[in-house]
């Protein structure tokens, strides 16, 4: 292990280099930019020996990273907010043609207006397309999720592509000490790429071809079920990369002190590490609060949220987006995940950080007061004045 300061970006770029990528596709787009940057630099130093391919959009990036992964490449490409919104028809394309591509998304506020600021927005617009998604809280945590996003891809039971993504500039561009795993340690973790179901050149084959309505529905479901076996493979490559390293990052779902809690929030990406003293702080008060750091979005982690609703009788599900529906992407998730469980705690959706707001010590506080206060169910702009009708009623 060498310990290195950096940004989540360059944690992202030095995995792709670890995990030896054959193929790197690369359009530049703020906060992204520097991952591609440095992969370019690593390219020309010959200390990656891949290709990097220089493409005129985001659309054309991911193109290339279908067309080489078809051909059995291992490949990386890097986006952010409307360059990933200019990938959508290829991310169905992506995860329909089974190939095994990882893509870092750097989360970016999407236009109008015009916004740099930290939004999951963009990534949760595209939750349906097929792709496995991870949200980290930190840059160790981005390198080793890129990592083990390969292993994952790759499975023959899996594949499927993976965007392990990081809040912007939260972690894109702030540095601090990253351990990273020797190239001999992640090649024992990280075998070359096998190879299934690809394109050999002078061999006549299809893939993605045109197929009719009656065998159509055969392919969506053997993507949904390729979704279904995550979890438990998932599972086995984080014991494995922990054997090696020592690091877990808590599973799909990351529970802290939520054993005997009377209040649970549920968080994304970096806002976690606010709300984690938040809860200590809290608990030295007398307050039975706990966190889970929802880290796998994609496949949803259900059967964790109906375990946890066991334990608790009340959660509050924090977003960094809102997607026009009941409430945000995250809770409706929770909701639903809920439907189906034997205990219904109350169920709180609250909306924060959103453009790249700060998400304070005092917002967590306010989220779990209202939950322990018996406020609920609710959705909730934290960033904004309380309705006038909450005003009116004191």
């Amino acid at each position: 292990m060498t310990l290195m300061v950096m940004s989540g970006n360059s944690a992202q770029a030095y995995a792709a280099c670890r995990a030896r990528v054959q193929v790197i596709a690369a359009y530049p787009i703020t906060p992204q930019t520097s991952i591609v940057e440095e992969l370019a630099d690593f390219v020309a130093a010959g200390t990656l020996p891949a290709q990097f391919v220089k493409v005129e959009s985001e659309h054309s990036a991911l193109q290339v990273c279908i067309s080489a992964s078809a051909l059995g490449a291992r490949t990386y490409t890097a986006t952010s907010s409307q360059g990933l919104l200019l990938m959508h028809e290829l991310l169905h394309w992506a995860a329909g043609m089974r190939t095994p591509i990882v893509m870092g998304v750097v989360n970016r506020s999407v236009a109008p207006p015009w916004s740099l600021g930290a939004d999951h927005a963009d990534t949760m617009s595209q939750r349906d397309t097929g792709w496995i998604q991870f949200y980290a809280e930190s840059n160790q945590e981005v390198l080793d999720t890129v990592l083990q996003a390969y292993r994952l891809a790759e499975d023959p039971a899996i594949r499927l592509p993976v965007m392990v993504t990081e809040d912007a500039f939260f972690l894109s561009h702030t540095v601090e000490p990253v351990e990273v795993p020797d190239p001999s340690l992640v090649d024992s973790f990280l075998p070359a790429r096998d190879a299934r179901a690809v394109l050999v050149p002078g061999v006549p084959a299809r893939l993605g071809s045109f197929t009719g309505p009656k065998e159509y529905v055969e392919f969506r479901r053997e993507v949904a079920k390729a979704m279904e076996r995550v979890p438990e493979a998932f599972h086995r490559i984080e014991q494995h990369y922990q054997s090696l390293t020592g690091r877990s990052h808590g599973g799909a779902v990351s529970h802290y002190r939520t054993g005997d809690a009377d209040a649970v929030l549920v968080t994304m990406g970096t806002m976690t590490t606010t709300a984690r003293t938040v809860v200590d702080e809290m608990r030295a008060e007398g307050n039975k609060v706990g966190l889970a750091k929802l880290r796998l979005f994609r496949p949803f982690p259900a059967e964790e949220f109906r375990e946890l609703a066991r334990r608790t009788d009340r959660i509050g599900v924090v977003d960094r987006s809102f997607t026009f529906g009941a409430a945000g992407p995250a809770a409706t998730e929770v909701a639903a995940a809920l439907y189906r469980s034997s205990h219904h705690p109350v169920l709180s959706s609250f909306l924060v950080g959103i453009g790249g707001r700060e998400v304070t010590p005092n917002h967590i506080r306010e989220m779990f007061g209202r939950l322990l206060a018996g406020k609920g169910p609710e959705t909730r702009w934290m960033d904004l004045p309380p309705p006038a009708e909450e005003v009116a009623h004191g």
